[in-house]
């Protein structure tokens, strides 16, 4: 009997615990894309900073998988927040944000997550398919990193260009 109850009590935490993993709350479907992008904008423009826009969903593996990565990675993990805002887009059936990505230049097209670039100002400057960062189950570190530093407000700045 003792070990029945062992075997049902470790299948219900196994069971949580996946669950609790597998619900996230990165992407808002209630969020206010608008006005995110504006304040991650204005924000930007004050810190020197560029901004990325992670779009995907709660519902996507692979959004969920690329967060992770960037964020477990101390490298890429400082990258991002030396030189970017980063805000998370929703595309869910809840709320797909297609008037927001008409004006980023439909991203989705490349399937999700996708990151868009802004510079400081709100222009468009990249539109990143991360499908061509993957590697296995996974993200390749040196193709992530070499599009972060690639992008940032330093690299793109023709001073740095005119010498």
């Amino acid at each position: 009997m003792k070990s029945l109850f062992r075997i049902i009590v470790i299948v219900i935490l196994f069971h949580g615990n996946n669950f609790a993993q597998n619900k996230s709350n990165l992407y808002n479907p209630k969020a206010d894309a608008k006005k995110d992008i504006a304040a991650a904008v204005a924000k930007a423009d004050s810190l020197g900073k560029n901004v990325l826009i992670q779009i995907g969903g709660n519902w996507c593996k692979w959004c969920l998988r690329f967060n992770k990565f960037c964020k477990n990675d101390s490298i890429i993990d400082t990258l991002m927040s030396n030189n970017y805002v980063v805000i998370h887009l929703n595309y869910s059936p809840e709320n797909k944000n297609l008037d927001i990505l008409k004006t980023l230049g439909y991203p989705q097209r490349f399937g999700f997550p996708v990151i868009v670039m802004l510079d400081s100002k709100g222009n468009l400057i990249h539109i990143q398919d991360t499908g061509l960062l993957e590697s296995g189950d996974g993200y390749d570190r040196n193709k992530i990193i070499s599009i972060l530093q690639n992008w940032t407000a330093k690299a793109i700045n023709p001073i740095n260009y005119e010498k």
